[in-house]
C-alpha cells in the first residue's frame, strides 16, 4: 500500500469499506465506481461537492491501482489532483494522491515519474501539523530506491539517512524498519564501491535484527550474506566464508519459506569459493544445497 494507507481507508462508505476489508476488490471497484458516478452528477450542479468528487477518485484510483489496472488508476488520481488543486485541499490529502500517484509509477517502472510525486507527498507529509514522519520515512526510502536504480547514489543517500534519521527518532533503534533502512544503506554503499561502509551497515542491520527476531531468523541470514559479500570485497575470505556458513544454516532451518533464498546465496558462495581457489569447499557446498535443496523438495 502506498503511504497514508489509514487515511485512505477512511474515505470508504460502509458497503465499500465491508467488501474492501473482507478482500472482495471487484465488489467493492463496483461499489466505488457508483459512488463516483453519483458525486459526477452532484458536482455538476454544486461546486461545494467537488471536495466528494475528488475523494470519490481518489478511492477508485486506489482500487484499480492495487488490482493492476494501470491506466484507469493513472487517469484518476491526475483528475483527483486537478481537482485539489483547484480548491486548495489539505496536505493531507495532497500528501496521499501524490503518494499514490507516484507509487503507481514506481511499481509499474516509470520511475522518473515517479520522483516528483514523491518529492511532493513528502513535502505534503512533513508540513502538516503534525507531520506524518512515518510516511515520510517510507517514501525517503522507496525515493532512494529508485535514485539508487538510476545510478545517482548521493541522492539516494541522502534520503536513506534522512528516512534513518526520522525511524531512529520515531521508533528508537532497535526496530524492524530502522534495520530495513540500514541494510538498504548497505547494499548502496556496496553498489557504489564502498565496502567499508557496506560492511558498517549491514553489521548495524545484523545487531538490531538480532535483537528483534533472535538468532535464527530468516532476515538474520539475509543479514549475514550481506555481511560476506561486503568481506568478499575487503579481501576479507575468512570473515566472507564465516558469515555465509552462518547465513545458509539459518536458512536450512526455514526452508518453507527460504528455499529461493538460500538456492540464490549457495549459488553465490560456490562462485566465490572458486573465485579464490577454494574449488574442495565449493564442492562440498554444491553438494550440500542440492541435498537440502531436494529433501525440501525445491
Amino acid at each position: 500500500m502506498p503511504s497514508g494507507h489509514d487515511n485512505f481507508t477512511a474515505l470508504l462508505d460502509s458497503r465499500t469499506a465491508d467488501l474492501y476489508n473482507a478482500g472482495n476488490l471487484d465488489e467493492a471497484i463496483s461499489e466505488a465506481t457508483q459512488r463516483l458516478a453519483d458525486a459526477r452528477r452532484i458536482a455538476e450542479d454544486d461546486e461545494s461537492a467537488t471536495g466528494e468528487l475528488a475523494n470519490a477518485l481518489e478511492v477508485l484510483a486506489e482500487m484499480h491501482r492495487q488490482k493492476g489496472d494501470f491506466e484507469k488508476s493513472e487517469s484518476m488520481y491526475i483528475e483527483a489532483l486537478e481537482l485539489v488543486d483547484k480548491q486548495s485541499a489539505t496536505r493531507a490529502q495532497q500528501g496521499r494522491l501524490r503518494s499514490g500517484l507516484g507509487t503507481l509509477y514506481d511499481f509499474n517502472q516509470r520511475e522518473e515519474q515517479a520522483i516528483p510525486h514523491y518529492e511532493k507527498a513528502i513535502e505534503s507529509y512533513e508540513t502538516q501539523d503534525p507531520p506524518r514522519s512515518q510516511d515520510s520515512a517510507q517514501l525517503r526510502n522507496n525515493l532512494a530506491m529508485i535514485y539508487k536504480s538510476l545510478g545517482r547514489h548521493p541522492l539516494a543517500e541522502q534520503h536513506y539517512l534522512q528516512a534513518l534519521e526520522t525511524l531512529e527518532k520515531l521508533h528508537g533503534g532497535i526496530n524492524e524498519r530502522v534495520a530495513a533502512v540500514y541494510n538498504n544503506l548497505g547494499s548502496l554503499y556496496y553498489t557504489a564501491g564502498f565496502a567499508d561502509q557496506a560492511k558498517e551497515m549491514h553489521a548495524e542491520a545484523l545487531k538490531i535484527r538480532q535483537e528483534i527476531f533472535g538468532p535464527d531468523h530468516p532476515e538474520v541470514a539475509q543479514s549475514y550474506c550481506n555481511l560476506a559479500t561486503a568481506c568478499y570485497e575487503l579481501e576479507d575470505f575468512d570473515g566472507m566464508q564465516e558469515n555465509y556458513d552462518k547465513g545458509l544454516s539459518i536458512y536450512e532451518k526455514h526452508m518453507d519459506a527460504s528455499a529461493s533464498s538460500y538456492e540464490a546465496v549457495a549459488a553465490d558462495y560456490v562462485a566465490v569459493l572458486e573465485s579464490i581457489g577454494e574449488d574442495r569447499k565449493a564442492q562440498i557446498i554444491t553438494k550440500r544445497s542440492q541435498k537440502v535443496l531436494k529433501a525440501a523438495g525445491y
